[in-house]
């Protein structure tokens, strides 16, 4: 099928990674991305396994399209995430996605979340995981922290916690990303609003498998985010 975005668009796009112990689930995900024309920086975050070989191997396949960036201790996926958005500055990109490196997004979707700031509609897109796909305690902690987001940022998503998103460039360098851990995903919301950044959500496929599940925002890590949002709203 044909892409709906053009190569020059897809040229201008690049998807931002953090992998942290993914060897056995990164490789299709970053193979099946340079297949369909993006550029990929990936942030290996410390991983204690054999990721940044498996990396390095994709990468004698595409070497203009995966360029990777390693921490040497493992910080969290706030702070990967702020590492790739940072690094990809020197590409000068005109798009930045956001997505996670283990399978649990689809790569097929990329098209879709870039579209609205292809158009010119959006200049910031939310991928929204289907409520009814997703397992009954991670649906619970997500309806929880869409609650909060909107309580502590005062706006109103249907994902909060969704680790797939885009945007401009504009719209990055309008945007501060602190957040160490899963809070970044409620910390973006924050910041294109307090920013009146412009967004569109877009329904996303979400594909669970037992390694999946285990990570993400549950109910014990919306507790965390829940006193980490409160000591920003009281302290700054």
């Amino acid at each position: 099928m044909e892409s709906k975005i053009a190569t020059e668009d897809k040229n201008a796009t690049y998807i931002v990674l953090p992998a942290y112990n993914e060897a056995t689930r990164i490789q299709p995900v970053i193979e099946s991305i340079a297949e369909k024309g993006y550029n990929m920086v990936i942030v290996n975050d410390g991983s204690s396994d054999n990721t940044l070989d498996v990396i390095l191997e994709s990468k004698k396949k595409y070497p203009n399209k995966i360029h990777i960036f390693s921490l040497i201790l493992n910080r969290g996926v706030g702070i990967a995430t702020q590492a790739g958005f940072e690094a990809v500055l020197k590409f000068n990109p005109k798009y930045i996605v956001s997505m996670d490196s283990d399978g649990q997004h689809s790569p097929d979707d990329l098209d879709n979340v870039i579209e609205p700031l292809v158009s010119g509609r959006a200049e910031a897109v939310i991928g929204v995981r289907p409520l009814k796909d997703m397992p009954k305690t991670r649906g619970f902690a997500n309806n929880v922290m869409n609650i909060l987001t909107r309580i502590f940022y005062g706006v109103d998503v249907s994902d909060s916690q969704t680790g797939f998103r885009a945007l401009t460039i504009g719209a990055l360098n309008q945007i501060t990303i602190n957040a160490r851990g899963y809070l970044i995903s409620s910390e973006f919301i924050r910041e294109i609003n307090d920013n009146d950044i412009p967004f569109e959500e877009v329904t996303i496929q979400t594909i669970y498998t037992p390694e999946t599940q285990a990570k993400g925002t549950d109910s014990k890590a919306a507790l965390k985010i829940l006193i980490q949002m409160m000591k920003h709203k009281l302290f700054g």
